[in-house]
């Protein structure tokens, strides 16, 4: 990579704004509180105690957790989908589908290098792309429908318990489904879907820095990448 660096000259743009840096990360978070406590809540842990069961309400507060953080990825989930018709071209709803054949070709070249692990060192700077490579926008499309699947299981599994309109607005969800046994089990695949996700996700985060060498890994902090002169010249999105 220190010969492609050499040749061709970079420039730093900014390709993440901040709502798509601000929604990553409180993503990230909600993803993290609402796993560790929905697997407790799948399965508590046997905790021995002296006191009264009302003085150790350990076990509610850990469902208000989950059930607070539910509504915070759901309202999050909400403003990234406004935003995927306000924001720029690289948030923009249109860049997770491949449209062009330009787009295809990345797809080509991210399957050789992350899959069958080929060296394109003559073709990474032609068919990388700024934003998302494709592959990785339609994992993300699975990723919001997964994430709408949660949604709805979720607060259908917590309709019945609840006393607010919102949550009220699920409560066919189980009857849809077939029962609650059937909803909760969707639900809980569902999480681990996500974390099979997260580790691929983090994994080729870093791969790519480490190929690519435009500050991919930090790009969701700073917002920015790096980017061949040559291309934004041309208006090259992809």
């Amino acid at each position: 990579m220190d010969i492609i660096s050499k040749t061709y000259d970079f420039k730093r743009v900014l390709v993440w704004e901040l709502p798509v840096r601000i929604f990553h990360w409180l993503n990230v978070l909600c993803i993290t509180v609402l796993g560790i406590t929905g697997f407790i809540i799948a399965d508590p842990p046997a905790l021995m105690s002296s006191s009264e069961a009302i003085d150790s309400y350990w076990f509610g507060t850990v469902r208000m957790i989950h059930f607070t953080t539910a509504y915070i990825f759901l309202l999050n989930y909400i403003a990234r989908v406004y935003w995927a018709f306000r924001g720029n071209y690289y948030s923009n709803w249109k860049a997770f589908f491949p449209f062009s054949k330009k787009a295809w070709n990345n797809i080509k070249h991210v399957l050789k290098v992350d899959i069958l692990l080929q060296n394109e060192e003559k073709e990474v700077l032609k068919n990388v792309s700024i934003g998302h490579n494709y592959v990785a926008s339609l994992s993300y499309v699975v990723l919001f429908i997964l994430a709408l699947v949660q949604i709805f299981t979720g607060f259908g599994l917590y309709a019945p318990t609840s006393g607010w309109w919102l949550p009220k607005l699920f409560a066919w969800v189980p009857y849809f489904i077939g029962d609650e046994i059937t909803t909760r089990l969707i639900h809980h695949m569902s999480t681990w879907l996500f974390v099979i996700f997260t580790l691929v996700h983090v994994y080729l985060v870093f791969y790519h820095d480490w190929l690519e060498g435009r500050g991919e890994s930090s790009a969701m902090i700073s917002g920015y990448k790096f980017v061949r002169k040559e291309r934004l010249k041309d208006g090259d999105h992809i």
